[in-house]
């Protein structure tokens, strides 16, 4: 926890000079939750330059949060932050409603950036609809996880390259979730040349890619779908990925899996 307030605290305030990638410096919106007794509870749920977590009620011992825009983004020198510590035994059902839209920087960059913590028996589910990367916007998405032994990480998204009629912008997509402290899954998506990424093997004729990660855990036998989508990873854990053209296709194909993965409905 202390830790997690140190790197919020250290977000530059208005005013101060730009990072070194060029972006404009923003605060990070923080969520940190503990158990207690048979709930999960926030310690913490701070709003960000860009970002408003919120409690939604729903029955049982986790707690969901979902969050909310402050202000338009990804626009030409964002740079948006979220921070999420979950503590020992505590759940975390963590959704973003709306999702996101990177617009036209008109050559300028944008950043969309996240990173979790996960403590010792803790659990998360995020789910994020769809991150829309439009014609003429050049953005960095990243997310990083730190995973402890016993916990366990559900997490779901759709990258989408531009929106009806675009070809879409530029991106790099990088994850890296660590299981004890080891890397677990480390992967830098790069989807920022229109040709490459149009090449057969990679993405083809196809706009979005849509995954499921569990990570902490192996899927057990017959939970969920199996075939060439199925990543098994080299330490407890799956990515269940699915290329195509329409994002309401990538639902389809991902809530079975997202499910049969222990995914809230």
């Amino acid at each position: 926890m202390e830790a997690l307030r140190e790197r919020a605290a250290s977000a530059p305030e208005d005013g101060a000079a730009p990072s070194e990638d060029g972006l404009d410096p923003s605060a990070p919106a923080v969520i940190a939750v503990r158990r207690h007794g048979d709930r999960s509870v926030p310690v913490a749920l701070e709003t960000g330059t860009f970002l408003k977590p919120g409690i939604m009620r729903r029955p049982g011992g986790a707690l969901r949060v979902a969050l909310a825009a402050v202000r338009a983004a990804l626009c030409a020198g964002d740079d948006v932050r979220l921070h999420v510590d979950v503590g020992p035994g505590a759940e975390l059902e963590l959704v973003d409603p709306n999702g996101t839209v990177a617009y036209n920087a008109r050559g300028g960059r944008a950043a969309w950036r996240a990173s979790v913590r996960l403590a010792e028996g803790a659990r998360m589910t995020w789910t994020e609809p769809a991150f829309v990367v439009s014609d003429g916007a050049d953005v960095r998405r990243e997310v990083e996880a730190d995973v402890a032994e016993g916990a366990e990480l559900l997490w779901r998204e759709s990258l989408v390259l531009g929106r009806t009629g675009e070809r879409g912008g530029r991106m790099l997509a990088s994850t890296r979730v660590r299981l004890a402290g080891r890397p677990l899954f480390t992967e830098d998506l790069d989807l920022r040349e229109p040709e490459v990424r149009g090449l057969p093997g990679v993405l083809g004729g196809d706009r979005v890619v849509g995954q499921v990660g569990l990570f902490g855990r192996d899927p057990g036998e017959g939970e969920g779908p199996d075939g060439p989508d199925l990543l098994d990873l080299a330490g407890p854990g799956a990515v269940w990925r699915w290329t195509g053209e329409r994002p309401y296709k990538a639902d389809a194909a991902l809530t079975p899996v997202w499910r049969a993965w222990g995914g809230h409905t």
